[in-house]
């Protein structure tokens, strides 16, 4: 094959997504049957068959049972705007991360100790086994989940302090920088590694979608003169969802 020739099913994915994009196609429509590929675009069964997993594996399309596979809405994605670890006045963390201040963000949680696993120990720069608090967020914006948060403290640190609840006590929500200061621990630096990755079956129960669809991952450490005091994934839809970064600039 040829510098800029495509496979055939490659072709064909591609042509029906222009009539997706330009409408022609409508949300809710029924893509064009597998015989009727085949018979529009002179191509065998193999190849009709691979252009639309092509198109699902996009997130263009979706299969009902019993029904056939159908063009999905577009979704206009939202913003979630990432403005750095530092509080603001009267502002959850959760506010900070919205880009537009009229949504109502809420958020319900969970804390529990457990025991360190490989990659959690790693990140924090601790031992396998070692005691965590870990916290599961499920965060909601105008009633639609949008985004899970799993939270890991050491309990070296924050073991038997006012804060070891991180949704208890006096500065309950008030995020990792205001409680740890509270306890005299100065959090100085924050790492995020963003990536993406097909969504795990349970994830994709709690936010709405499909086992596989793409969810984006943000792998955030919190440090305290060099020592790591918190470290979380955030999960979100990439269909759904937009990070957008506002650093300062120093």
């Amino acid at each position: 094959m040829s510098f800029g020739e495509q496979p055939a099913y490659l072709r064909v994915a591609g042509d029906l997504r222009r009539k997706i994009v330009d409408g022609a196609l409508a949300p809710h429509t029924r893509l064009p049957s597998q015989a009727r590929i085949r018979a529009e675009y002179g191509v065998s069964d193999t190849v009709a068959l691979e252009a639309r997993k092509v198109l699902m594996a996009e997130g263009l399309v979706e299969g009902r049972s019993g029904s056939g596979t159908y063009v999905r809405e577009r979704v206009e994605p939202r913003r979630v705007t990432r403005t750095g670890y530092r509080s603001a006045e009267d502002r959850t963390p959760f506010r900070q991360e919205q880009a537009d201040e009229r949504m109502r963000g809420t958020w319900e949680s969970r804390s529990e100790q457990e025991a360190a696993s490989p990659e959690v120990a790693r990140r924090l720069g601790a031992e396998p086994g070692d005691r965590v608090m870990c916290t599961r967020y499920l965060y909601r914006t105008e009633g639609e989940p949008m985004m899970i948060v799993n939270s890991w403290e050491p309990l070296a640190v924050t073991g038997r302090t006012p804060v070891m609840l991180p949704e208890e006590g006096p500065l309950a929500g008030r995020g990792v920088v205001d409680r740890m200061a509270a306890i005299d621990v100065v959090v100085d630096n924050v790492q995020e590694e963003v990536g993406a990755r097909p969504g795990l079956a349970e994830e994709t129960v709690v936010l709405g979608g499909v086992p596989g669809r793409v969810v984006i991952v943000v792998s955030r450490t919190f440090f305290a003169s060099g020592r790591a005091v918190e470290t979380a994934d955030v999960v979100i839809p990439a269909d759904r969802y937009r990070l957008s970064y506002h650093l300062p600039v120093r």
